[in-house]
């Protein structure tokens, strides 16, 4: 029997690879039967997800997928920018087993960049960064990229285009070969230059960029025009 820990990890792998859409409903009974689980585990699962941020429940609809508007989105990628760019920063280049390991990371992406299997694409895509953490050596933050990376894919699927999955795997080729040369400065500025463009790459219409006023602007719009 699977265990909570299965159930989540299976979800989130499904979302960073766009087979889950933002505001999917996660049904417990339609869980249960697909993992043969019973209903405490699954709600375990879903209560996990939920604290992680990426499951929401509600009293009508029960537990579904969050949509994140823009805002949120810009939260979690400044958040992966800070932690991403930061980890470089405080570490030590890689290990030769390390590189390794990117280095065939970045040979599945760019078998599935050439393929067409959408979902393994951009699972690897997003996977990639979680690789990386690792890695550097700390599963603690790799296990935060996961899920903020997660957090992110969902506001892809709404804006993303194909011919950007190339242009991803070409960026993390080149922080790869920085890690290469032992030069973490031009590696932190090369994750900090693919992390910080995230509204260009994602072709976010420039009338649904984040309005941090937004909120306090629609409150202080006047009642009337002045007389």
């Amino acid at each position: 029997m699977p265990s909570s820990t299965d159930i989540s990890e299976r979800i989130v792998e499904a979302v960073l690879a766009k087979k889950l859409a933002p505001g999917a409903r996660l049904g417990e009974q339609q869980l249960c039967d697909l993992f043969d689980a019973p209903r405490a585990v699954v709600r375990e699962a879903l209560t996990t997800l939920s604290v992680r941020g990426m499951v929401k429940a509600s009293a009508r609809r029960g537990w579904y997928l969050v949509e994140l508007s823009l805002e949120e989105a810009q939260a979690a990628f400044d958040a992966r920018l800070v932690i991403e760019t930061g980890l470089i920063r405080c570490s030590k280049p890689p290990a030769s087993k390390a590189l390794q390991r990117l280095r065939t990371h970045l040979k599945r992406q760019r078998e599935a960049v050439e393929g067409t299997d959408v979902g393994a694409r951009s699972f690897l895509l997003g996977d990639f960064h979680v690789c990386l953490a690792e890695c550097l050596g700390n599963s603690v933050l790799a296990a935060t990229v996961r899920d903020l990376t997660a957090r992110t894919m969902l506001i892809a699927l709404r804006y993303q285009s194909e011919d950007e999955a190339a242009h991803s795997f070409s960026e993390h080729s080149a922080i790869v070969e920085a890690l290469e040369a032992g030069d973490m400065a031009l590696a932190e500025q090369r994750v900090f230059a693919h992390l910080s463009t995230w509204q260009l790459k994602l072709r976010v219409p420039a009338d649904q960029t984040p309005d941090p006023l937004a909120e306090l602007r629609l409150a202080l719009t006047p009642l009337s025009a002045p007389r």
